[in-house]
C-alpha cells in the first residue's frame, strides 16, 4: 500500500514538472532569437531542441529512470540561468518603470 501511495505522488509529481517543462518551452520558442546571442548563451534553436527533447521524456518515460532526470536539469537550468539572462537583454527584466537610479526601496538621491 505504502508503494502504492509513493507511485501516485511521483506521478503527480511527474505530471506538474512536465506541463512546466512545456512552459519553458514556449517561453523559450516566443523569445528573440537575437537575445539569446546578446545574452551569450546557446542558440534559441538548440534550447527548443533541448526543451522538447526534455518535455518528451517527462511525458513518455517513467520519473525515475536517467534520461527525463536530465530533462529536468535542462529544465532547472533554462529556468535559472538562461532565461533571466534573456529577459534582461530584451528588456523585461525585474524593472517596471522609473528611472536608473530607483533602488528597490524607491528612488537614490546619493545621500542628499
Amino acid at each position: 500500500m505504502l508503494i502504492y501511495g509513493f507511485q501516485n505522488v511521483l506521478d503527480w509529481l511527474q505530471l506538474v514538472l512536465g506541463i512546466y517543462a512545456a512552459v519553458m518551452l514556449v517561453d523559450a520558442a516566443v523569445r528573440r532569437e537575437d537575445a539569446y546571442r546578446a545574452a551569450d548563451k546557446q542558440s534559441k534553436g538548440m534550447w527548443l531542441i533541448f526543451l522538447v527533447i526534455a518535455t518528451a521524456l517527462l511525458f513518455l518515460l517513467p520519473l525515475m529512470s536517467f534520461l527525463p532526470i536530465m530533462g529536468v536539469i535542462a529544465v532547472i537550468v533554462y529556468t535559472v540561468d538562461v532565461r533571466p539572462a534573456i529577459k534582461q537583454v530584451a528588456g523585461g527584466g525585474p524593472r517596471r518603470g522609473g528611472s536608473s537610479s530607483d533602488g528597490p526601496y524607491g528612488p537614490y538621491n546619493g545621500g542628499r
